[in-house]
């Protein structure tokens, strides 16, 4: 067998995954986070609960009246120091970014949308999506939306737990507690949303599977 044989039956090596660029890092922080604030502008305009901190800044928003931005940003802080321990400062400032811009896009993008009817239950599927999409978007270039992204991001690094089992068990723990803020049969489509969103993540974003790089 000649070399030029053997080097066709044989696998190539492959190719060491290139760094995302400054630019493509940006690009894919704002789309994703873009789409992460049309699925929580979808949830608040049926009153639908999502997981993680988002979950927690809507009861909040729901209880006491505060918006959800403010909610949103204040809960993440704490979880900073975390993601700057296990997962590095440029990580941090990623997310840090992407948790401000989720914040101001879900008091921005109500005025620039009109909803005048949506459904609930395409609400919850349709927002579960578009929020695990972007979450997808964020992950793959090395950010989160902080508080419990960090913590299950960190998990499947270190022990190769999938992120999105993690998540949906901490997200429909959850919206189960939002029984006694909102209505049972808000709740049960929040868990709907819960489940479609973390599914995505689940199937979509495994160890090995994409270098986020």
């Amino acid at each position: 067998m000649t070399a030029a044989v053997r080097s066709t039956a044989m696998p190539a090596a492959a190719a060491a995954p290139s760094r995302h660029r400054p630019h493509e890092d940006v690009q894919a922080l704002f789309t994703g986070t873009l789409f992460v604030g049309l699925g929580v502008v979808m949830f608040g305009h049926v009153g639908l609960l999502s997981g993680g901190t988002a979950g927690l800044a809507f009861l909040l928003h729901y209880a006491t009246g505060v918006s959800f931005s403010v909610w949103f940003f204040l809960i993440n802080l704490p979880f900073y120091w975390l993601a700057w321990r296990r997962m590095g400062p440029v990580f941090t400032a990623k997310t840090f970014a992407s948790v401000a811009l989720l914040a101001l896009l879900s008091e921005l993008v109500p005025t620039w949308i009109d909803i005048a009817a949506l459904n609930t239950g395409f609400a919850a599927v349709a927002g579960g999506l578009l929020t695990g999409a972007g979450m997808l978007m964020l992950f793959r270039h090395r950010a989160s939306l902080g508080g419990f992204n960090v913590l299950v991001l960190w998990l499947q690094e270190r022990y190769g737990w999938r992120a999105g089992h993690i998540q949906m068990v901490m997200d429909c723990a959850i919206v189960l507690v939002a029984l006694v803020v909102v209505g049972g049969a808000q709740v049960l489509w929040s868990v709907v949303g819960a489940v479609v969103l973390n599914l995505s993540l689940a199937i979509n974003h495994r160890p090995g599977r994409y270098m986020a790089v």
